[in-house]
């Protein structure tokens, strides 16, 4: 009995293929969940805030945003350090080295978010302010949920 070379050709095409679709199915299916996760999971615009907050140095900037996560008032503050500030202050044009807090919280937290501030903040009028996140990573945005309560 000969074999038609075009068939065996055919048949270790198949084989072929039924290993690489065995070996990509786990590839495929942990990208198909993720996207499935991250299209399914609804977010309600505005329920997290990011605030900003200016300080004077960096030593001060750490010590606030140590306090701010340690009190849950935030799930994450960055350090962004070299910013200039131009402002009017006292009637006077003023310009200033600071380092700028950008913090992710709940809206519901801006209030006690602000208050710790004036409380900890070397500045006569301390800088806070927020804007609600519209849009985000949805699982992001659960871990700032998940890890400031309400």
């Amino acid at each position: 009995m000969r074999s038609d070379p075009a068939a065996v050709g055919a048949l270790k095409l198949c084989c072929l293929s039924v290993l690489l679709a065995g070996l990509m199915l786990p590839v495929l299916q942990r990208l198909g969940l993720r996207a499935f996760s991250m299209a399914s999971d609804s977010y309600s615009s505005g329920t997290h805030s990011a605030a900003f907050v200016t300080c004077p140095n960096d030593t001060v900037a750490k010590e606030l945003a140590r306090g701010i996560v340690e009190k849950k008032l935030a799930a994450c503050v960055n350090i962004i350090p070299q910013i200039t500030s131009v402002y009017e202050w006292q009637g006077k044009i003023e310009e200033d080295s600071e380092v700028l807090l950008m913090i992710k919280t709940r809206s519901s937290k801006i209030p006690a978010l602000a208050e710790y501030v004036r409380s900890n903040h070397p500045y006569e009028v301390a800088e806070v302010i927020s804007l609600p996140i519209d849009q985000g990573n949805p699982p992001y945005l659960k871990w700032i949920g998940d890890t400031v309560p309400e």
